[in-house]
């Protein structure tokens, strides 16, 4: 007898191991879900219907379910009373303000990383830009939004401040649709920026991978502010 990918098993082994499978399905379907926010596919205010995403993506309702309830946490979605969840919006003045701290943080973690990076960080923050520069290249979008997460990752690990880290997480989860960018030009600035970046941090020079930081984060937030402005 067949069962639904995350319905319950029958059998005492199935049991066990339903709880693993139902979680990788969860993560699964929020990983789908947040890609959709990030790419524009889901707009800001787009209602988000638990059953149209489930149809879509070949699932039951529960996951989906799970996975708006962790967008909602991220700052992504938001779930109005009687309308239910869309794509969370940011009102111009609240979305300059976060920008704002978000470079400052940004540049004062880059400053951070030039005096403490190590070789071994900065290895794996080239293997990062490689295969990045290489999608680019070849015009690929698919995998960027995750490897541009790395990147941002290792960096805040150079900077070897974890309650600095803490901050920009909570903050970057707060801001990620500012910087939903399909723009293939804007893209390969993005990549150039990150190269840049890093070459002043491994450089030690403070100053300068600090402007480049928060430089960049103005820059890649300005597509969506010029848009909310009008």
């Amino acid at each position: 007898m067949s069962t639904h990918p995350d319905s319950p098993a029958s059998t005492g082994k199935q049991e066990r191991s339903a709880p693993i499978r139902h979680k990788q399905l969860s993560e699964l379907v929020l990983v789908r879900i947040r890609e959709s926010i990030m790419t524009g596919a889901y707009a800001p205010g787009d209602r988000l219907v638990e059953g149209r995403i489930a149809e879509d993506l070949n699932v039951s309702r529960v996951p989906v379910r799970e996975a708006l309830r962790a967008l909602a946490a991220e700052g992504l979605v938001e779930v109005r009373p009687r309308h239910g969840a869309v794509v969370a919006s940011l009102e111009p003045s609240s979305a300059r303000e976060m920008v704002q701290i978000r470079a400052t943080l940004e540049g004062l973690n880059a400053r951070l990383a030039a005096e403490h990076c190590t070789q071994q960080l900065v290895a794996e923050i080239e293997e990062v830009l490689a295969e990045g520069n290489a999608r680019v290249s070849k015009g690929e979008t698919a995998g960027l939004l995750d490897l541009n997460a790395r990147f941002h990752d290792l960096l805040y690990s150079a900077g070897a401040n974890s309650m600095l880290t803490d901050l920009m997480r909570s903050l970057r989860d707060r801001t990620r649709m500012l910087f939903v960018n399909t723009n293939d030009e804007e893209i390969r600035i993005t990549w150039a920026e990150h190269a840049a970046i890093l070459r002043a941090v491994q450089s030690g020079d403070a100053a300068l991978a600090a402007m480049l930081a928060e430089r960049h984060v103005l820059r890649a937030a300005q597509h969506y502010l010029s848009k909310i402005a009008r």
